[in-house]
């Protein structure tokens, strides 16, 4: 475990109010799926105002090619949860587009307390041209790609985004990264995934250094083997049913559903003292889970990033049940 990340347990008294977010605005970037749409589920859960981002529409696929998730749909979800979803439908990469998203934030709110980079769609890239290939092999364009779907978005984003989060009270900004500080020194395959899953975590170090100065912090946060929409649907399961798929890929016994690392930032965030904690760190969702008390869906807490380092590439003795 990261000196960074130990999981002490902290006072938690201050979350006890079911909306402890009920007056801040958020902005999840890249809330389409995944993460990014249990990030701002959780954080309309929180009480608190999410715009939602994302290339899919109801009206227009985005290269991953997944017609099934769109980001009204997740704003719905957000305001079923008793938050406000606001879906605007944004490509991240587009700098109008980035630059119209924030001046209507602007104008709505006037401010902007949290922002969460999950910025990505790369799995398609990832699956066809990237992995059990070295570098020289992967076709240049599917590698610059990458880059630009999990590097160069993120910095648009947050270029353009920070000058309004500066003016919230206690500006919060969240990277979403796959793997820790710790986890990552770990080669990630391909120089291009580990190029674009290390930049998240340097540039929550960076800006927890800046915000600082405004009473704000960064940190990147990451979560396990994830049992995504595009994962679940790989292994041919449901999230009512994944287990299946562990006859497939033993490994997948550690898998975690998205909400796990949304309950875990949606307390972060309602935490007054979490800079002092994490400000220019990186923590996995078993790391944050640990120190606020939160659990997965089905009532465990799996740490798949000590697993991997443990058991798989360790060598040491254990299964996943030794680690939910």
């Amino acid at each position: 475990m990261d000196k960074d990340t130990d999981t002490q347990h902290l006072d938690t008294r201050h979350l006890d109010h079911k909306t402890p977010l009920a007056d801040r605005i958020a902005l999840v970037a890249g809330a389409t799926r995944g993460a990014g749409r249990a990030l701002a589920v959780e954080l309309g859960r929180a009480g608190a105002t999410v715009y939602v981002t994302g290339r899919t529409t109801r009206e227009h696929l985005s290269e991953v090619g997944r017609a099934t998730e769109t980001i009204e749909e997740t704003a719905e979800l957000v305001t079923a949860a008793g938050g406000t979803g606001i879906a605007v439908p944004t490509d991240h990469l587009d700098e109008d587009r980035v630059r119209a998203l924030v001046g209507r934030i602007d104008r709505d709110r006037g401010r902007l307390d949290i922002l969460v980079n999950d910025l990505w769609g790369g799995e398609h890239l990832t699956a066809g041209s990237v992995f059990g290939k070295k570098s020289w092999e992967t076709p240049l364009a599917d590698g610059l790609r990458i880059l630009e779907l999990g590097v160069r978005s993120h910095v648009i984003t947050a270029a353009l985004a920070l000058p309004l989060l500066i003016r919230s009270d206690a500006p919060l900004h969240v990277e979403v990264t796959d793997g820790t500080a710790r986890s990552n020194r770990r080669y990630r395959e391909n120089i291009y995934y580990d190029l674009a899953k290390n930049a998240p975590i340097r540039i929550a170090f960076g800006l927890g250094q800046e915000l600082a100065e405004y009473g704000g912090m960064a940190v990147a946060v990451t979560p396990g083997f994830l049992r995504s929409e595009q994962m679940l649907a790989h292994f041919g399961v449901t999230e009512e049913n994944w287990r299946d798929a562990v006859a497939q890929v033993p490994d997948f016994a550690i898998a975690e559903s998205p909400y796990y690392l949304a309950r875990a930032v949606a307390a972060l965030a309602a935490d007054p003292a979490r800079a002092a904690r994490w400000n220019g760190r990186s923590a996995s969702s078993a790391d944050l889970a640990k120190a606020y008390g939160v659990r997965d869906l089905d009532g465990s807490r799996p740490d798949a990033w000590a697993y991997f380092e443990d058991v798989v590439f360790g060598g040491k003795d254990g299964s996943p049940d030794d680690y939910r």
